[in-house]
């Protein structure tokens, strides 16, 4: 028999490219959605509810072995009042069906305190509100682990850029998508690390890591994706990338950003996580590289070529 892996969250980026990753990996795959005109990948069935509600997620997971917890509220929005809700109601679907989590992790539960390099056990003091939702969240899970309702994969990488995703700063700050780029922005300071995680590359990684038959019940792990040892790299190869005639790259006007957020979500949102460009901050891969003999790693013009062909910037 197949495989059963339920997604919450497939139309976004993270959860679109793990679907796609199962799929190709012969899983049968399920994916929740609100919309039934939702368009899916074939090899994926599409079901109708809300992750929001309980019976939804539960009559989907049914006989699941995975429910892969990739959603989240749409602009930043209502992070206070919807993860935590949504959450429970995959640790309930998932305790019902015996089923492992997968959750993809950010950097966001991590404070200066344990900067520049951080590894899975370190310590998690976050400075921001979404950093503290995000610590909630994993101690909710490790707490369903520990008592033993389900098992947990947790995934952290950096800031998420590949096709199918756009949400994000590669899509919102680097470059506007929709035609070739008159201007490359650079939200980071010259000189400062920062850390990019190419989504067909996580998904590997998890599919991967989901598939082995040794992982504890609770297990968290970081990947090393590109690591951009200056803060320059990842905007030379866009540039590299665009080609002639060449693209300017000028730093990101966060006074602008700053304006912007005193009416907008998402501008708002973006200023919060300012700190993580103003210093290194990378999660650290041994764990990974020792369970897997590796991490899948995509060259860094090959993905971004590939991302901004499906930004439609070339």
């Amino acid at each position: 028999m197949k495989k059963t892996a339920l997604v919450l969250g497939a139309s976004g980026g993270v959860g679109g490219a793990v679907m796609r990753r199962l799929i190709a990996g012969g899983w049968a795959v399920r994916a929740l959605t609100r919309r039934a005109t939702a368009d899916f990948l074939t090899g994926c069935e599409a079901v109708i509810g809300d992750a929001m509600d309980a019976e939804s997620v539960a009559s989907a997971a049914e006989s699941a072995s995975v429910v892969v917890h990739a959603v989240n509220p749409p602009g930043y929005r209502d992070w206070d009042r919807l993860v935590l809700p949504m959450l429970e109601n995959t640790i309930r679907a998932a305790s019902a069906s015996g089923a492992r989590i997968l959750l993809p992790g950010t950097v966001y539960n991590f404070g200066p305190n344990v900067f520049p390099n951080i590894r899975e056990d370190a310590p998690q003091t976050p400075k921001t509100r979404k950093g503290l939702i995000r610590v909630e969240m994993e101690q909710r899970l490790r707490t369903a682990a520990e008592q033993g309702k389900c098992s947990v994969l947790i995934v952290r990488a950096g800031d998420f850029f590949g096709p199918g995703a756009a949400n994000n700063w590669f899509g919102q700050g680097l470059v506007i998508p929709g035609a070739r780029p008159k201007v490359i922005r650079n939200p980071g300071t010259r000189g400062v690390g920062h850390q990019w995680a190419y989504l067909p590359d996580v998904a590997e990684t998890m599919v991967r890591l989901l598939e082995r038959a040794d992982l504890p019940p609770f297990a968290a792990f970081h990947m090393e994706g590109h690591w951009d040892p200056d803060g320059r790299q990842m905007v030379q190869a866009i540039a590299r990338v665009l080609g002639d005639p060449a693209v300017p790259i000028r730093p990101l006007p966060w006074w602008l950003l700053r304006l912007a957020a005193l009416v907008a979500t998402t501008p708002r949102e973006m200023m919060e996580m300012r700190y993580l460009w103003r210093q290194p901050v990378r999660l650290l891969n041994d764990r990974l590289v020792a369970t897997l003999g590796g991490e899948p790693h995509t060259p860094l013009l090959e993905a971004v070529r590939t991302t901004l062909t499906d930004l439609q910037c070339i």
